[in-house]
């Protein structure tokens, strides 16, 4: 099932393992068995320190297995063959276990271990194999399973379970589940799973702690193009450097295809955001600190001479002067409904969640690149799409509304604006809209919303630290400087025109230099 040189590939990655791994299959029936005991049986003869039993450890199904460690229970399962983008997740699982390092923060590690919870975590995470968003919640939680022994996971391919998606109302992946109750969907950051942890369970040990890492020069809140470009070009300054991210790459990972980054005639998001990680990584002076979200910054002011930044893990640092490049998250749309049915109709990724939608009837609100791109994608695998847009005209590139209007099963909708996302039984039935020239109301009869009206900063935990506008982007000038000394921001979190990566890279080159100009001056 393996083919030969990914085998090959398999011998040379499993050279590093430590300690035996042993794949527990669940005894029992299922139309894949046979399908996953080749895959597991391929997998293992990659190394003398992987074997297979077959037994009965309470698995969901026949296409169940576990992990195990010197007979000890890891606490991380897949039901279903984890293949596709899931089989990192399954590859870095075995090598974690067998005793390579985690790549998790320390202080996040420790968070993890400190949990204040007294009842066993079982997580199950429903999954598609296509989706890229799935594997960074599989394999943090996988870790979090690894660091403390009340936490299980189990990792599901929706694909196999059709009767379980419907029953449990996930109609968008990844979908997690928490001792059966819902507890996130859609693409989550590391540190907003850890942050949804800490808040049912806090950690025993609240009071804020001084970092290890000494006083900074340069502080880079946000690992996306501006982040980077700011860390870099700072750090070729001779300053001291530390990146807080929460994922390097930012909002780049979510793009497939970049075919306007000059220099670069065509990428992708994944290898952009790899090219990112190995830039930062090459200079030696630049800390980084990922996986972990700022939960609020104190500017210097008074005796207190340097900005203060606090970590959701109680870690505080201190800096001489502040980056701020948080980049921004899908936009949702404020209407009624939407909130309350994210991950059961409502959705913001068509590579991800189109599948559920497969002979559907959906809509995608927004005109723009993203709508349009977003439309001619699911208008292949749905039976309609209907596009809403509330200006007059569709704002997308030419040459992406010649291709909508090539799909025979594509309707567009202009000048109406969305009232009220509607529901049936727990999922989403239909949309409410008013047509903005004669203020009629009509509702249609849908399966699926796909909202693609653009960005918002990721600015809310700043308060008000520096001034931002009515939209929350950080109010600049053309040095990238803030209304707060000492503090620079770049990026899509900022008020810079034109959200693109290469303008977003300018500016967080241009504030490293602003920065260090203000540190010669001071």
């Amino acid at each position: 099932m393996l083919d030969e040189p990914l085998l090959l590939q398999l011998k040379t990655y499993f050279q590093r393992l430590i300690k035996p791994i042993v794949l527990v299959l669940q005894p029992g029936e299922h139309h894949k068995k046979e399908e996953l005991k080749e895959f597991l049986e391929d997998l293992a003869s990659a190394s003398n320190l992987i074997s297979i039993q077959e037994r009965d450890f309470g698995g969901r199904s026949g296409v169940s297995f576990a992990l195990e460690c010197e007979s000890k229970v890891s606490g991380i399962e897949f039901s279903g063959i984890p293949s596709g983008h899931e089989f990192t997740s399954l590859i870095l699982a075995i090598m974690q276990l067998s005793g390579i390092a985690l790549n998790l923060d320390a202080n996040v590690q420790k968070a993890v271990q400190n949990l204040n919870c007294k009842e066993e975590l079982h997580f199950e995470i429903f999954v598609s194999l296509s989706c890229t968003n799935c594997p960074e919640v599989v394999q943090t939680l996988n870790q979090f399973a690894q660091l403390n022994p009340l936490i299980t996971v189990e990792t599901i391919d929706g694909a196999l379970f059709r009767d379980e998606i419907e029953a449990r109302n996930v109609q968008g992946v990844p979908s997690v589940f928490l001792n059966r109750t819902r507890f996130a969907d859609g693409r989550i950051e590391p540190s907003q799973l850890l942050a949804k942890l800490l808040e049912r369970y806090p950690a025993s040990k609240k009071d804020v702690v001084s970092s290890d890492i000494p006083l900074q020069d340069v502080l880079v809140i946000g690992g996306g193009p501006a982040g980077t470009a700011a860390a870099v070009y700072a750090a070729r300054k001779g300053l001291k450097v530390t990146v807080i991210a929460q994922r390097l790459g930012g909002q780049v990972k979510d793009t497939l295809e970049i075919e306007n980054l000059i220099g670069t005639l065509k990428t992708t998001g994944e290898q952009l955001a790899l090219n990112l990680r190995q830039h930062i990584a090459v200079n030696a002076s630049i800390v980084l600190r990922e996986g972990v979200a700022v939960k609020s910054i104190s500017p210097a002011e008074g005796d207190r001479k340097h900005h203060q930044v606090v970590l959701q893990t109680g870690e505080m640092i201190e800096t001489r002067t502040l980056i701020l490049a948080t980049g921004a998250k899908w936009r949702e749309l404020g209407v009624p409904g939407e909130k309350e049915h994210i991950g059961r109709g409502v959705a913001f990724c068509p590579h991800c969640d189109g599948p559920f939608f497969k002979d559907k009837k959906v809509a995608v609100i927004g005109g723009g690149n993203s709508g349009i791109e977003a439309a001619i994608d699911l208008a292949g695998i749905c039976e309609k799409v209907v596009v809403f847009e509330f200006a007059e005209t569709l704002n997308a590139d030419q040459v992406l509304i010649d291709a909508l209007y090539e799909r025979s099963n594509v309707e567009v909708l202009t000048s109406v604006a969305v009232q009220e996302v509607l529901a049936a039984n727990g999922r989403v039935s239909g949309l409410a809209y008013r047509k903005r020239d004669n203020n009629e109301e009509i509702a249609i009869d849908l399966s699926g919303i796909f909202v693609q009206i653009g960005l918002a900063p990721n600015t809310d935990f700043l308060k008000n630290s520096v001034k931002r506008n009515e939209y929350g982007e950080i109010l600049i000038n053309e040095r990238c400087e803030t209304s707060t000394a000492g503090i620079f921001a770049a990026g899509d979190c900022t008020t810079v025109p034109y959200k693109q990566i290469v303008v977003a890279m300018g500016e967080g080159a241009k504030a490293a230099l602003s920065a260090f100009n203000y540190l010669v001056r001071s």
